[in-house]
């Protein structure tokens, strides 16, 4: 039988879930969730779990940041007695839910998820497409958060990605088709990728990737060879403009990707034109 109950802590008494893959961005929408408890207090109970002598966070952080915002000296936990795996897989579903995760979110979560149903006996493979085992767990964990189990294998490929390389992912520097098949470059050939991309201030295409990974896998893939994939015009690249990222960065909130920043800059531009022509009659 579960043990659990309902207790008032201290948010300083929660230390954060170990890995833990969700950012806990400090945003328009935790703003709005401060102003929420602000008015009407932490109306569902956070979840933790015993550990030594305080309790691990296993769902809540922003309600935990939010609470340590407004000074409140406690909140409302509902504290649970389960293992890591349990811990694990019901902190990457209560947030498997929310809005606007990164794609780095995803990754780290089902991969998380994965390897804890495994660790429970379940039997998967996280390579081949081909092989079918006869429980495959990131089948189910599609199924639970409306995904695919390709969809689900190829969020986790992200994982095998540099750091460097998976921002820009988060970032919308780099689509996600691309993004997959780059992670199958080695360490070496990705850092040396992140650097040209840098200084050619150029992302490679989802054919430009493919071609990448199959050198890559015949050990041809040499720094010359990426920068001559990396630097081919592309059709969908001429007469460009191009505004670094960083740049705009500042006059958008800081979990905004890069596509709804250029949606954002068009609709600006939309009502200019629109407001000169009214001007002009």
């Amino acid at each position: 039988m579960v043990k659990e109950f309902i207790s008032q802590l201290p948010p300083d008494k929660l230390s954060p879930f170990a890995k833990h893959p969700y950012r806990v961005r400090e945003d328009a929408a935790m703003d709005e969730l401060v102003e929420s408890i602000r008015v009407h207090g932490v109306l569902s109970p956070l979840l933790a779990r015993p550990k030594g002598e305080s309790y691990e966070l296993v769902s809540g952080h922003r309600r935990r940041l939010a609470a340590q915002k407004l000074g409140l000296p406690t909140v409302p936990v509902l504290v649970r007695e389960m293992t890591d795996d349990e811990a694990v897989i019901l902190m990457v579903d209560s947030n498997l839910q929310r809005e606007n995760l990164l794609p780095s979110e995803k990754a780290f979560a089902y991969k998380m998820k994965l390897e804890a149903m495994n660790r429970q006996g379940r039997r998967t493979d996280l390579t081949s497409t081909t092989v079918v085992p006869k429980f495959r767990s990131n089948e189910v964990i599609g199924k639970e958060s409306g995904e695919s189990r390709e969809t689900v294998r190829r969020y986790i490929r992200l994982t095998n990605l540099v750091p460097p390389l998976l921002q820009m992912v988060d970032d919308g520097r780099i689509a996600f088709s691309p993004a997959v098949e780059l992670s199958y470059l080695t360490r070496d050939e990705q850092a040396e990728l992140w650097d040209l991309i840098g200084r050619e201030d150029a992302t490679p295409s989802l054919s430009q990737a493919l071609r990448m990974k199959q050198l890559s896998r015949e050990a041809k893939l040499t720094p010359e060879v990426l920068y001559a994939i990396l630097t081919e015009e592309k059709p969908n690249q001429k007469e460009q403009i191009r505004i670094k990222t960083d740049s705009l960065r500042k006059y958008f909130p800081r979990n905004y990707s890069a596509q709804q920043i250029e949606r954002e800059i068009i609709k600006l531009l939309e009502a200019r034109y629109r407001a000169k022509g009214r001007g002009e009659r």
